[in-house]
């Protein structure tokens, strides 16, 4: 399993898979819609609104899928799959530009003033305009120069923003839909999921790195027992300092006394020297 994981080919397994429902699209574009566009196209009655809905179910899922990277790889210990993660955060983006471009050209035909108006008045086209903008940054950020360049922490700290992009994904998806809530409310459910096991993790990480450190040593609670760890202190190196100068008066005699053992010696030395 792990050749596997780790071969190139494996890698562009998963990329030609990642582009199956674009090629889908085109497909039904260009077989069914040569004869007359948008009238013929195999996309129902509404073939706008069939796009759309097909590019934003897709971005969502491959936002669930990058999101579910992470605790795959723990749970079957396999950190092998994080070399697919970043293919496919950006295969979110590349959905959510299509959702997007769809929106923008064919559905208000490139009409700015009618779009922003949108924007601001209608709250799932907010959700749903704020999660794509999010994913900007990080996919501008995705290589590994801008890694090096940002450094890994901040890094890090940006790339977060994929869980209020994903948040905002399916609040979008729910206000948009009036009456059959049941695929937001799954994408939902599976987002919840996903960033709980995080919160999980996290909780479990900062309690296990404190527990290794040791216990933290509580603060003083009142003015005497601050006191008295101040007054425990000095006596402290009261202590130490007594320690020290018994020491050095000790090393200092004994030095003496072997001083003045040697100087008789020396002098009968010099005295037998000169006698000759």
């Amino acid at each position: 399993m792990n050749s596997i994981l780790t071969s190139k080919w494996t890698k562009l397994v998963v990329f030609l898979a990642c582009l199956i429902p674009f090629g889908q699209l085109l497909w039904r574009a260009f077989h069914n819609g040569l004869a007359g566009f948008p009238d013929n196209m195999d996309f129902g009655a509404n073939p706008i609104e069939f796009i759309t809905h097909a590019t934003g179910d897709w971005t969502i899922r491959f936002l669930v899928i990058t999101l579910a990277i992470t605790p795959l790889r723990k749970i079957l210990r396999r950190p092998q799959l994080i070399r697919f993660r970043r293919m496919l955060g950006l295969f979110a983006f590349f959905y959510g530009c299509l959702h997007f471009g769809t929106w923008i050209g064919l559905d208000k035909f490139f009409a700015w003033s009618e779009m922003w108006k949108d924007v601001q008045k209608r709250r799932f086209i907010t959700a749903g305009f704020a999660a794509f903008v999010l994913m900007i940054p990080l996919a501008v950020t995705s290589t590994a120069g801008m890694i090096r360049r940002l450094g890994g922490r901040r890094w890090q700290m940006l790339h977060r923003a994929i869980y209020l992009s994903a948040i905002l994904g399916v609040t979008h998806y729910y206000w948009l839909v009036k009456s059959d809530v049941r695929k937001p409310l799954l994408y939902a459910a599976l987002v919840a999921v996903l960033l709980a096991y995080r919160l999980g993790m996290w909780i479990y990480g900062r309690a296990h790195r404190s527990g290794a450190s040791g216990v933290a040593r509580p603060e003083p609670s009142t003015a005497e027992t601050a006191e008295q760890r101040v007054v425990k202190s000095n006596q402290r190196r009261a202590s130490k300092a007594g320690r020290y100068k018994f020491q050095s008066r000790f090393e200092g005699n004994v030095n003496g006394a072997r001083l003045k053992s040697r100087k008789p010696l020396q002098s009968q030395k010099q005295f037998g020297t000169a006698s000759f």
